[in-house]
């Protein structure tokens, strides 16, 4: 047995090893042909203006009448934003123009993709932009939906090959992962060229409270008036970049369009794809929905003036490896122009984001305002709320140096989100996440967008924002925020001794103190011990 066991192992190990090596080839000869199009031909087109004589165009002008102000509608509640989408798509009458990281194929994703193609059999434009990262088990519903009239679908910064998941995708472009790493993170809804809606949402169940697993706390806002215009060309800039491909030419099929309208016609009716229920009365902060008003033609809004800014779609070409303290950093992109408005903070800051990794610069911004007696705050994901460990390793490892310049920090529980459905909703079964990236500057200055305060989003994401400058506003999100950290959140405290963390909350004027991860649970507990050492922050 000995003998014939010592002479077959040399035999297994040379085939494994072969075995291995031949994968290995294949992977670099897929990653060799994994190139995108060349020399492709694309139609330029531009966002179409806002015009009175339709009808998302004349509400927004008698709701907005000074012509160099900006009306505003912030849209906490996720029924609501969910609803303002479809309102908009339903009373489109020229164009709308989409752009997102993610619509989910579930089934508030397809029902808004049927809802576009409902407007474009108007005759209204239908332009959709999409981020390629997460769009595996979609390449058929897109082309399918691209092969209706007044519709055009492009991918931003597509995977050529390998397309049915994304490890393939992935394996099959090795040679190329420098750029394919850089993803476009930006969200925007634009109908008529009248009305916005902006915000940290992607298109999916999870941001509407319709997930039975998790579902997100997040926040949008309603735009109106003269910003428009800067939304637009800011879409277009993306559209008619070199880095974004119809669909037609990354997705193939020998369907003629006939069979790919009859496919999506199936898979997108209303079984799969239900409409959802009817918004609540009015929202947490006493608005109606938007639809009541719409028919009766004038919004209530806020009016104030504003800045929209956008990442330049050519930051997914720069080079990778870049080192620590190195940035993409341009002054027209979002994180130059936030971390400048933080920095300029007289009294006050309040940020909320699901990842925190604040990095070198963002300790000094916290440091600097903190020398000068401003007030500094965060709420963020506690480990049993976030859904990226790997994430939450690096803000971890910054957690005891923030406490200890004096900064307020807040970690959402899942327990008391789902404990307080009068403000945060009825989440049955599933739990709570924070999504939500804002921040409030001395209380007059309002950031919303899509920016997360990580690495991620500083040197590999492309990321969009908007500057509100109203006191008005930056109450009501003050008051949405306080919310969250009452009744939604353990605030953390260094431990008598200085060497530990202490969570804290108070419930009936009761405090208790836990002195670890709170609700995690030990395996995601265990993970994270396991994960800190080994991942770099400049890869999260």
């Amino acid at each position: 047995m000995s003998s014939d066991s010592s002479s077959t192992l040399p035999h297994v190990r040379d085939l494994r090893t072969r075995l291995i090596l031949s994968f290995i080839a294949i992977l670099m000869a897929c990653a060799g042909c994994g190139s995108l199009p060349v020399d492709l031909p694309r139609t330029t087109s531009h966002a179409i203006p806002a015009a009175k004589d339709s009808d998302l165009g004349s509400i927004a002008a008698g709701s907005v009448p000074d012509p160099g102000v900006t009306g505003f509608r912030l849209m906490p509640t996720p029924e609501f934003s969910l609803h303002a989408r479809i309102e908009l798509a339903l009373r489109a009458q020229r164009s709308l123009d989409l752009q997102y990281y993610e619509i989910h194929n579930d089934q508030t994703g397809r029902y808004i993709l049927r809802l576009l193609r409902d407007a474009a059999a108007r005759g209204v434009r239908v332009r959709l932009l999409l981020d390629d990262l997460h769009t595996s088990n979609e390449d058929r519903l897109l082309l399918s939906l691209a092969a209706h009239d007044h519709i055009e679908i492009r991918l931003f910064n597509p995977f050529p090959y390998w397309r049915g998941n994304l490890f393939s995708r992935y394996a099959a472009t090795l040679t190329d992962f420098g750029r394919l790493n850089h993803r476009m993170h930006n969200k925007l809804f634009i109908a008529d060229g009248a009305m916005a809606v902006v915000g940290g949402r992607n298109i999916g169940d999870e941001y509407f409270l319709r997930h039975a697993g998790a579902n997100f706390i997040d926040l949008d806002t309603l735009v109106v008036g003269a910003l428009l215009q800067r939304l637009g060309n800011l879409f277009d800039e993306y559209w008619n970049s070199p880095y974004a491909y119809p669909v037609g030419s990354i997705v193939r099929t020998n369907d003629d369009q006939t069979v790919l309208r009859a496919w999506f016609e199936g898979e997108t009716e209303s079984r799969s794809s239900p409409p959802p229920s009817p918004p609540p009365d009015t929202d947490l902060l006493g608005y109606k929905p938007i639809g009541r008003e719409l028919a009766q033609g004038k919004l209530l809004l806020t009016l104030a003036g504003a800045d929209a800014f956008a990442d330049a779609p050519d930051k997914v070409a720069r080079p990778r490896g870049m080192g620590e303290g190195e940035s993409n950093e341009k002054q027209d992109s979002v994180l130059y122009n936030v971390r400048s408005q933080v920095r300029n903070a007289r009294e006050e800051v309040a940020e909320t984001t699901p990842y925190l990794v604040p990095g070198i610069e963002g300790m000094e911004s916290m440091r600097l305002l903190r020398e000068r007696g401003v007030k500094f705050s965060v709420v963020t994901n506690s480990l049993a709320a976030i859904d990226e460990v790997s994430v939450y390793t690096g803000y971890r490892r910054y957690r005891p140096a923030m406490l200890r310049l004096g900064v307020d920090l807040y970690e959402l529980s899942p327990d008391r989100v789902k404990n307080n459905a009068a403000k945060f909703g009825e989440y049955g079964s599933s739990f709570g996440r924070l999504h939500a990236k804002c921040v409030v500057i001395d209380r007059k200055t309002v950031f919303i967008g899509s920016l997360n305060f990580d690495p991620r989003s500083d040197k590999h994401n492309t990321e969009f924002g908007l500057f509100i400058y109203s006191a008005a506003l930056a109450d009501q999100i003050s008051t949405l925020m306080d919310y969250v950290k009452i009744d939604g959140s353990y605030k953390l405290r260094l431990s008598a001794n200085g060497s530990g963390i202490e969570w804290v909350t108070q419930d009936g004027g009761v405090e208790r103190v836990l002195t670890d991860e709170p609700e995690a649970g030990n395996w995601k507990r265990l993970l994270l011990d396991v994960l800190t050492p080994f991942v770099p922050e400049n890869l999260l």
